[in-house]
């Protein structure tokens, strides 16, 4: 053992003088560095050479940390049951962790194994895990819904579905949105920042040792009808759960007002466990059993927390007040819901079930190629003769490829040539804009089968919203029922503006569409539809479209520019989409502003106008002295896309201040597209979208060529090629649509991620 510092050697000498369990520790690390052995040890503190061992190992590894905490067997005086609840629920391993658990917060196994009993967090309960809240929650099924606090109390509400009953076989991992150690410390040093602004502060336990904020007995008052009000409207914003507040902690002598006409049942924390622990252990049920609890849900409450604390010295009386989106669309279990008819089930999920990687090479390989022999193939993917033969045959077989007219060969019998059979799957794409809603459905070579739209305005109440996009769904389907084999129908895509929370399947903060921020759209759609139905932002979903109708064109890195209202970016990155960590990448906006060195006071990119062509357009041109045309004024609005549309006119036209407009908004993409260039190192970008129109087409070709291939670090070692998209004005429904196909026969190694809420029924 090397030598102890003068700080360490100080505090082993106190707790040697202060006795006590510490005092043995300290003492086996003083004699340990003084040169000892452990047998010399052992002889002069009259403890097993086990115990000098293990003392000098866990000051080897954790030094001072190590030596306060000792892992033992044996219960201890006090066991907080929801710490073990939360290390179990987000350990590496879920259900099989208590060994691990046990050892960790120095526990027995029993006490662990004890303590998930409990909660029914075995491995082999039949039920779904229960809450033992006092009295306990009366359902399983358990979302974390809202967050009361002010300067006496705090509510937890939890919501269970209506109904008797227990659901599920126990927790389930969400993959991929389960949230880690660092959002709970987050939301840690969130309520620290709470609990520093309130008066008297909050300690860790069941109440807090405090009284009411200023004002007394009215301020009290104040409060506790604050309180009422809050649960109030949560019983009205969330009509179709039963909801629970839990009582965190409250002032001595403090109440929680129960609401008006039982709308809601109240509850204390369970008796051994503290608030705190008990809001992570709700928090890690509720993320590891619904995939609608994603980190974006507690990140938000997080920030909610923050902008209480950082408010509390100018509103004294303020109070937490945070509400999670409606969770409707999740309870599908508790009911059958009004969709389609029942002979239009469109529910082919598993009949297309491809049995191995080496068959999507196959098929990818055919994709790209249109047509292909299969020695061909055998040349292409390194495969054996053997094997592609083998292949193709099942393919052929499951109509999947088709074969075509045989060619002559120089010597021996005629090759005869496979492409993929366009009738053999069919997918439904939903695009959902501002002003339209569209709906296509696509074959499997990307044709058109039908298509529908529908007007819809950004002011349209969220369930009505809803109804509209299955409904125009279900009719595109009947449409297309003459055309489509069910069982090779593989689902639906919805193309969204972005930002999207997928895992959720949440619209955040859609531009121009306000009515429906934070609407669990992708759940309430899968009420409506008993098939696989994916969410992608509308510019991947076009990028997908591309690579798949693109074929070889489209057979290498790209970036996708999304001209609709604001410009997006798809990513098609080292053969597959790149989403990023929250399927977010692409943001194009706030690139193209520091590219413009639009940047405010406080260091934030801007909202740069060109970024949303369909207004900045028309806006220019106006400004530049185009005679604004007929029902078309400045600040258009709703007008946008006429007056766009009507501007690009007159730019093909030749209107010198048209022709401007679009030119400078252009320059303005085409500085963000730089960018793209030079952080990716690609050397295709393709241009679409709606608003991408052949009037304007040329003018956004060539000044993104120009500034692209005149502007990039390494221009010299490249020529950055920019062309229109292969896709119809329909890009993002059809690309929605083709990510279905991408889910399903694009070659991946199986653990490699496929898009949120893909179905494991569709192998590769």
């Amino acid at each position: 053992m090397g030598a102890l510092s003068a700080e360490h050697r100080a505090v082993l000498r106190r707790w040697e003088a202060a006795g006590g369990a510490l005092a043995t520790r300290a003492s086996v690390v003083l004699l340990a560095a003084d040169g000892l052995r452990d047998a010399e040890i052992s002889r002069r503190l009259g403890v097993s050479r086990q115990t000098v061992g293990t003392w000098r190992q866990r000051w080897t590894s954790a030094g001072i940390d190590g030596l306060e905490q000792r892992p033992r067997t044996g219960r201890p005086a006090t066991v907080d049951e929801a710490e073990v609840v939360t290390r179990t629920l987000l350990a590496p391993g879920g259900s099989g962790a208590s060994r691990s658990v046990a050892r960790e917060l120095g526990l027995s196994h029993a006490t662990v194994a004890g303590i998930r009993r409990r909660w029914r967090l075995t491995p082999d309960e039949a039920a779904a895990p229960s809450v033992p809240t006092r009295p306990p929650l009366p359902g399983a099924d358990v979302w974390v819904m809202g967050l009361y606090v002010d300067p006496e109390r705090a509510v937890l509400l939890a919501g269970t579905r209506r109904g008797a009953g227990h659901h599920g076989g126990g927790p389930r991992a969400a993959g991929g949105t389960v949230i880690g150690a660092d959002v709970l410390a987050g939301l840690d040093r969130a309520l620290d920042a709470v609990l520093a602004a309130a008066p008297g502060g909050a300690t860790d336990g069941a109440a807090a040792e405090r009284g009411p904020a200023g004002g007394g007995a009215a301020g009290a008052a104040s409060l506790r009808d604050g309180l009422a009000d809050y649960l109030a409207e949560a019983s009205r914003s969330h009509p179709d759960l039963l909801l629970h507040a839990v009582t965190l902690w409250d002032a001595p002598g403090g109440t929680v007002p129960a609401p008006p006409d039982g709308l809601l049942t109240l509850h204390r924390i369970p008796a051994r466990s503290t608030w705190r622990t008990f809001l992570r252990a709700m928090i890690a049920l509720d993320s590891t059993s619904h995939p609608e609890s994603s980190r974006r849900v507690y990140l938000d409450l997080a920030a909610e927390l923050k902008r209480y604390a950082a408010a509390r010295q100018d509103r004294p009386c303020a109070a937490v007040r945070w509400l999670r989106e409606n969770v409707a669309g999740h309870l599908r279990a508790e009911h059958t819901p009004d969709g389609p008819a029942p002979n239009l089930s469109w529910s082919g999920v598993n009949q297309i079930d491809l049995g191995s990687f080496n068959e999507c090479v196959v098929i990818e390989t055919v994709r790209l190629s249109g047509t292909i022999t299969r020695g061909e193939i055998a040349h292409r993917t390194g495969l054996t003769q053997q094997s592609v033969s083998r292949i193709a045959r099942s393919l052929l077989d499951r109509g999947i490829l088709i074969e075509d007219a045989q060619r002559r060969a120089t010597s021996g019998k005629p090759r005869t040539p496979v492409r993929l059979s366009g009738t053999a799957a069919h997918a439904l794409g939903i695009h959902i804009d501002p002003e339209v809603l569209t709906a296509v459905v696509i074959d499997l070579d990307g044709a058109i089968v039908c298509t529908r739209s529908s007007p819809v305005t950004a002011d349209t109440d969220p369930a009505e919203f809803v109804e509209r996009v299955a409904a125009l769904g279900r009719e595109t389907l009947a449409q297309a029922r003459g055309a489509v084999r069910e069982e090779g129908f593989l689902g639906i895509g919805v193309a969204v503006p972005g930002p999207v929370d997928i895992a959720s399947g949440t619209v955040l903060g859609p531009p121009l569409m306000s009515a429906w921020g934070d609407l669990p759209l992708l759940y309430l759609l899968k009420d409506h539809f008993p098939c696989p139905v994916l969410m992608e932002k509308d510019s991947t979903a076009a990028a997908a479209g591309e690579r798949w109708i693109g074929r070889d064109r489209r057979a290498r890195d790209f970036a996708y520019l999304y001209l609709g209202t604001g410009v997006g970016t798809g990513l098609y990155l080292n053969g597959d989409l790149y989403r990023g960590i929250s399927s977010n990448a692409g943001e194009f906006g706030q690139l193209c502003a520091i590219a413009l060195g639009r940047v405010g006071k406080d260091g934030r990119p801007e909202m740069v106008p060109e970024c949303n062509p369909p207004v900045s357009v028309p806006d220019l041109a106006l400004r530049g002295g185009m005679r604004a045309p007929d029902g078309v004024g400045p600040g258009a609005g709703s007008g946008s896309t006429a007056a766009y549309l009507a501007v690009g006119e007159a730019a093909a036209a030749g209107d010198p201040a048209a022709a401007a407009a679009v030119r400078e908004v252009a320059q303005a993409v085409g500085r963000g597209a730089l960018g793209l260039v030079d952080l990716l190192d690609i050397d295709l970008i393709v241009l679409g979208g709606p608003f991408f129109t052949p009037d304007v087409a040329d003018f956004y070709l060539d000044e993104i060529t120009r500034t692209v291939n005149e502007f990039p670090t390494a221009r010299r070692l490249r020529r950055v090629e920019v062309e229109p998209s292969v896709l119809s004005a329909e890009a993002a429904a059809v690309g929605a649509a083709s990510t279905l196909f991408h889910a399903t026969f694009t070659p991946r190694l199986r653990g490699e991620r496929r898009p949120p809420g893909a179905s494991g029924g569709l192998r590769a």
